[in-house]
């Protein structure tokens, strides 16, 4: 804990007589400065307490946030790679899809052709059939 010292200057001894008493203003001056120091010291303890208490506040809101940090880091990584997941996910799809389509319109013309073929072949069975019985 920090600790100053309070300068007080030191009075030359001094005596006074109040109705044939006499008053030692010296011990009198000692123990008002010892008072002082005193006081002044439990101000200081009490200043610095205070400012103590506020810094480790601040020690341990920064030491939360610092843990918060490498948190949402760790969690902004594990999303990126999960995004990047979903991504080549949906990129597989989209290429099956188009993969569907290009099977379905391969079948299509597949399809035409047969028809071509067998409308062809239905022709020239029917003219088979009348140039036999013919």
């Amino acid at each position: 804990m920090l600790k100053t010292k309070l300068r007080v200057s030191y009075e030359a001894p001094v005596f006074h007589s109040v109705d044939g008493l006499s008053v030692d203003l010296v011990s009198f001056t000692e123990r008002r400065r010892r008072e002082a120091i005193a006081a002044a010291t439990c101000l200081t303890e009490a200043l610095v307490d205070h400012l103590n208490v506020g810094v480790a506040q601040a020690y341990i809101n920064q030491r939360k946030l610092d843990h918060e940090v490498k948190t949402l880091q760790v969690q902004a990584s594990q999303f990126s790679k999960q995004t990047a997941q979903w991504i080549s996910m949906v990129e597989g799809f989209n290429q099956a899809l188009k993969e569907i389509g290009d099977v379905e319109n391969w079948a299509r013309s597949i399809e035409m052709d047969m028809r071509t073929i067998a409308t062809a072949l239905e022709y020239v069975h029917k003219g088979q059939l009348q140039s036999a019985s013919s």
